[in-house]
């Protein structure tokens, strides 16, 4: 006996689509109660990249069908949801320090926008990171801390915190483009 084929990919964007109709509303909702300062605008724009995301992370091969939408709905959106917050995060704490610069010092609107973005990459790019090795760099990076005070924070030896170090230096010089 043969197993059942794949629905076919319009199938499964006919799935899509009938989630989307089905609980888009629900999702917004569920959105806007936990951005509650934010605005139904910000809840509109995560329901969407929700939606965004499913259909990326399905296209291609075919899937099976979702059993439970708003359980499926709820974990991806909450995805989501920590990505925007930790953007916002980001963007506030770069104009925080932007505001503390002299007005002349300000650099351009698009240098601005080119800072903002590369600080959105080493982000993500040290969220790919073990957590060890994250929390040495930054420790090292934005604290100022010396390795042998890392290494007594951490608990590990220095050759350690040098290695975490090393390793997250690495990761960043990889996103600098090639010349």
């Amino acid at each position: 006996m043969h197993a059942p084929s794949p629905p076919p990919p319009c199938a499964e964007r006919d799935s899509i689509a009938a989630l989307y109709i089905e609980n888009h509303a629900w999702l917004r909702g569920w959105l806007a109660y936990r951005l509650n300062s934010w605005g139904r605008g910000a809840a509109e724009d995560l329901a969407h990249d929700t939606f965004l995301r499913i259909l990326s992370s399905r296209a291609g091969a075919p899937r099976e069908a979702i059993q439970q939408p708003r359980a499926y709905l709820t974990t991806v959106a909450k995805g989501v949801l920590v990505s925007w917050m930790r953007r916002q995060t980001l963007e506030r704490a770069w104009l925080e320090a932007l505001a503390a610069l002299p007005e002349p010092r300000h650099p351009s609107p698009e240098q601005q926008s080119v800072i903002l973005e590369t600080l959105h990459e080493i982000d993500a790019m040290l969220d790919t990171l073990k957590p060890r090795v994250k929390q040495a760099f930054l420790m090292a990076t934005l604290d100022g801390m010396k390795q042998q005070e890392i290494a007594r924070a951490l608990n590990v030896a220095v050759p350690t915190v040098k290695s975490y170090i090393h390793k997250a230096y690495l990761a960043c010089l990889s996103l600098m483009p090639d010349e």
